[in-house]
């Protein structure tokens, strides 16, 4: 394209979805988060590896969440 027509180009302001995108991206992010929960909570919480334990442990210490 030549740099009239980048300039003449007409960029649309919104871009709208339908309402069911919207619906199914939010139900999709909402269970990858709760995926990604069980894996924290699963395999590093629990973990047998000293070092992978004891960082997930300091991470729930410095957010001041208790753990026991």
């Amino acid at each position: 394209m030549s740099q009239s027509q980048l300039a003449n180009a007409q960029v649309p302001a919104q871009i709208t979805l339908p309402v069911v995108a919207g619906q199914v991206g939010r139900l999709s992010q909402a269970l990858m988060a709760m995926v990604l929960g069980a894996f924290v909570i699963g395999m590093v919480g629990f973990s047998h590896i000293d070092v992978v334990h004891n960082a997930a442990h300091d991470v729930r210490h410095s957010n001041a969440f208790p753990c026991h």
